[in-house]
């Protein structure tokens, strides 16, 4: 007897809520099932089976996947996530007995399948094993853009969406630095939402819709949103074109310049520190309490928090002076403005950049300021003890503003000298040699048993820290987060830690 062959497995989106936007393959696929299947929580209809309804065939078979928990609480020995893993897994196993069968199987799905749905945790589970095909929905921010009739997004703006259960500062900092956004997840999270627009400086601009394209929908601004009244079936628009009638940044930089004479301008250069809030000081988070525009990497960017006002400026990390200058003009302008770096500024940080471009006669009026702050060689240090209790040395492996010659050469110098040894940018992606290298020009001068301390992500909670040698060094284990202590001839390592002695014999 042949066997039968199995079913085939079908994703389909079934649109925001109206039923005429359900697209002709999705209709065609549902009206052609064998089962059909669709997600509900507990107590509740299923949305998804409400919107198709119109198309179910007679005598389909019908799976209602019902969720045990959805944000309440459970007494699975593993939790919430532990409740849902397994309701996935036996949700996966009641299809795949449809399909082992031959029955075609469409599971439905609000909006769009891969757009923050359930249907992606069975496509997980079962897509491997039988043919699958996804159909792809209008996802519900289409249809609340369309309600509201506000351009989402023009030419070059950047959209970005946002699950409304991000941290608030997360969630804030993220706003301000986009375009346009549409925040999805809702309920319970409003509240936290709107505070996080009001600190990005969004929420005059943020509209909120509910149950878009459905007979009871309707929309408002954020700002006259009763945070008790809201469901999950609302998410949130903040349109690029919410900067519309706002000067644009360089015109009120203009303005300003023209406004300001005679009065002092200033720009912060701020050191982070290397990961912890509470390894920034606080005079630096004053200064950024007290500026309205943070320059910077990107990286060092995300770390100031987003306030109302704060307008932040983040670039790549080989533009150090073109950001400077960016930072200086702004100043000149009349701006308050803080350049800020991770670890030390004045340690292979924007210092010396802020001061580079200063150099321009155009910005002879413009006070700088460096703010110190904990540098990764302090934090590494630290961690390990006290390797740089006597005399050290800081050199920078990038060869990207210095030949290697010149790096090779002082290395040399400081081995010879045996000074304790910080080295700062060992490796990247397009460095891979360097490291190699310099240990081996260390240990033209230095032993093999040399004390090494590798620091990684210092910090920070996936920080790790090594201590080796400089003969068991494995220059393939370095990468961009590394910091290296290499220490002298007196260096030791002890119960307590590594430490260098003050005292040096004659």
């Amino acid at each position: 007897m042949t066997p039968t062959p199995p079913g085939r497995f079908h994703g389909v989106g079934v649109g925001p809520g109206d039923p005429e936007l359900i697209t002709l393959k999705a209709a065609r696929l549902i009206e052609q099932a064998d089962v059909i299947a669709y997600h509900a929580g507990v107590g509740k209809r299923s949305n998804a089976r409400r919107i198709a309804a119109g198309l179910l065939p007679a005598g389909v078979i019908e799976e209602q996947l019902t969720y045990p928990v959805t944000t309440g609480t459970t007494d699975h020995p593993g939790g919430y996530a532990g409740a849902l893993a397994d309701f996935y897994e036996e949700s996966a196993a009641r299809l795949a007995a449809h399909l082992d069968a031959g029955r075609d199987v469409v599971l439905l799905a609000e909006g769009d399948p891969l757009f923050y749905g359930s249907y992606m945790y069975m496509h997980d589970r079962l897509a491997e094993r039988y043919a699958t095909e996804i159909v792809p929905g209008v996802p519900a921010f289409l249809a609340a853009t369309a309600t509201v009739a506000c351009p989402l997004v023009r030419q070059t703006d950047v959209l970005t969406v946002l699950p409304g259960t991000m941290p608030e500062p997360e969630l804030a900092r993220r706003l301000a630095g986009t375009d346009g956004a549409i925040i999805m997840k809702l309920g319970r999270t409003f509240p936290a939402v709107r505070r996080a627009l009001e600190a990005a400086g969004r929420l005059d601009h943020a509209l909120y819709v509910e149950r878009a394209s459905m007979p009871e929908q309707r929309w408002l601004p954020v700002a006259e949103v009763d945070a008790d009244s809201v469901p999950y079936f609302s998410l949130v628009v903040v349109t690029g074109d919410s900067l519309n009638g706002r000067r644009s940044r360089s015109q009120e930089q203009q303005v300003a310049a023209e406004a300001v004479t005679g009065s002092s301008a200033e720009v912060f250069v701020v050191g982070l520190g290397p990961g912890p809030e509470e390894w920034l000081t606080p005079e630096a988070s004053a200064a950024l309490e007290a500026v309205d525009h943070v320059v910077g990497y990107g990286p060092y960017v995300d770390r100031v928090p987003q306030r109302v006002g704060l307008v932040r400026h983040a670039s790549g990390n080989t533009v150090e002076v073109d950001r400077a200058r960016h930072a200086l003009e702004l100043a000149k302008a009349g701006e308050r403005v803080a350049v800020v770096s991770g670890g030390d500024a004045g340690v292979f940080g924007m210092a010396a950049a802020v001061f580079e471009a200063a150099e321009d006669p155009s910005y002879a009026e413009v006070r700088i300021r460096v703010l110190p702050g904990v540098s990764a060689v302090q934090a590494v240090a630290a961690r390990a003890g006290a390797p740089i209790g006597a005399d050290f040395a800081v050199v920078s492996l990038s060869d990207r503003l210095k030949p290697w010659p010149v790096v090779e050469r002082r290395l040399r110098a400081i081995a010879d000298a045996d000074l304790v040894l910080a080295i700062y940018n060992p490796a990247s992606r397009s460095r891979t040699e360097q490291m190699a290298t310099a240990q081996q020009v260390l240990l033209e001068h230095r032993k093999p048993d040399t004390v090494v301390v590798v620091g990684r992500d210092i910090g920070r909670a996936e920080e790790s820290l090594t201590i080796t040698t400089l003969a068991d060094l494995d220059p393939a284990a370095i990468d961009m987060k590394c910091l290296l202590i290499v220490g002298a001839a007196s260096t030791r390592v002890s119960r307590a830690g590594v430490w260098t002695p003050r005292f040096v014999e004659g």
